[in-house]
C-alpha cells in the first residue's frame, strides 16, 4: 500500500523506524566498503566487496556503467539481509520445535554424541548424521517460512494445466503447494522427520523439497544456508538441552506463526540448559 500510495505514509507508524533502521544499514555497508577500499590489493581480494571493486576500477574505461556503487550497496544489502534473516527464522522455528518435541530433541543429541562427541561440528559430519539431517530439512518444510516464492517473469510462452501464461507474465509460485502437497508427504500437516529417511534410517532426498525454489532462478545462498543450520544447529544441540520454562508444558507451545514479512514463530520463552 505505501508503494501504491507513498503520500499516506504518515499512518504507517512503523514507517520511519524502518526507514531509519535501513539507513543505518546502509551507513554501515558504505562505510565498509571504504575500509576494503583503502586495502584493496586485486591479487589478493578477500571478500564479494572486492571481487566488486576491483570490477568497478577495470570498468572505469568503458561504457556498460555496471560496477557502480548503488549496485553494490543494494547487492551486499540484498546478500546480508536474505541470509541473515531466513537462517535466523529457521533456527527460531528450530528451537521452538525442539521444545515441542523431547523426544526429537534427544535423538539428535544421541547422534551428535555418536558421530562427533565433544568435538566441533564440521560439515562433512553431516553425511555420517542422516537423523540430523532429516530434522533440518524437516523444520525447513514444516516451517514454510517463505510460502511465497520470490516474483518470477516467464522467459516464454507456456502452456501449464491447460492455462496459457504468455511470455514476460509476473509469476509468484506458492511453495506451500509443494511443502504441503498431500501426495508427496505422509503427513504434511505435521512435523515428521521421518519424511527425509527410509526403512533403514538413511537420508532420503525429496524432489517436493523445495524451501529455495527451484529452476535456474533457485536460491543463491542454499548451499551455505544448509552448511550455516548444520554447524549452527548441531553446535547448540551439542552444547544445551532445551525446555519449556517452569508453568508451561509441551501441550502449550504454539505453533501456529505470527504475521511479518516472513513466517516467524509467535514469541516464545525456553531455558537452555548446559548439558554436562
Amino acid at each position: 500500500m505505501y508503494n501504491i500510495f507513498p503520500h499516506l505514509g504518515f499512518l504507517l507508524r512503523a514507517n520511519k523506524g524502518l526507514l531509519q533502521n535501513r539507513d543505518e544499514f546502509h551507513a554501515y555497508i558504505q562505510a565498509t566498503f571504504v575500509e576494503h577500499l583503502k586495502t584493496l590489493d586485486k591479487n589478493d581480494q578477500r571478500s564479494f566487496i572486492d571481487a566488486f571493486l576491483v570490477k568497478q576500477q577495470e570498468e572505469k574505461s568503458t561504457t556498460n556503467g555496471y560496477f557502480h556503487n548503488g549496485n553494490l550497496l543494494s547487492l551486499v544489502s540484498n546478500l546480508f539481509t536474505a541470509g541473515v534473516e531466513t537462517i535466523s527464522t529457521t533456527l527460531n522455528w528450530s528451537f521452538l520445535l525442539m521444545l515441542k518435541y523431547p523426544e526429537i530433541q534427544r535423538k539428535v543429541q544421541e547422534e551428535i554424541e555418536k558421530v562427533i562427541g565433544s568435538n566441533p561440528p564440521r560439515i562433512e559430519h553431516r553425511a555420517k548424521m542422516p537423523y540430523t539431517d532429516a530434522v533440518i530439512h524437516e523444520i525447513q518444510r514444516f516451517a514454510n517460512i517463505l510460502p511465497l516464492d520470490l516474483p518470477h517473469e516467464t522467459a516464454a510462452d507456456v502452456t501449464f494445466k491447460g492455462y496459457f501464461i504468455p511470455k514476460g507474465t509476473y509469476i509468484i509460485p506458492l511453495l506451500t503447494s509443494v511443502l504441503q502437497d498431500k501426495s508427496q508427504w505422509e503427513k504434511p500437516d505435521m512435523f515428521y522427520p521421518e519424511h527425509f529417511l527410509d526403512s533403514n534410517g538413511k537420508f532420503v532426498k525429496k524432489d517436493a523439497f523445495m524451501p529455495f525454489s527451484a529452476g535456474r532462478r533457485i536460491c543463491a545462498g542454499e548451499t551455505l544456508a544448509k552448511m550455516e543450520l548444520f554447524l549452527f544447529f548441531t553446535s547448540l544441540l551439542q552444547r544445551f538441552t532445551f525446555h519449556p520454562p517452569p508453568g508451561v508444558s509441551v501441550s502449550d507451545l504454539d505453533l501456529s506463526p505470527a504475521i511479518s514479512f516472513n513466517v516467524i514463530p509467535k514469541p516464545y520463552r525456553m531455558c537452555a540448559v548446559i548439558r554436562s
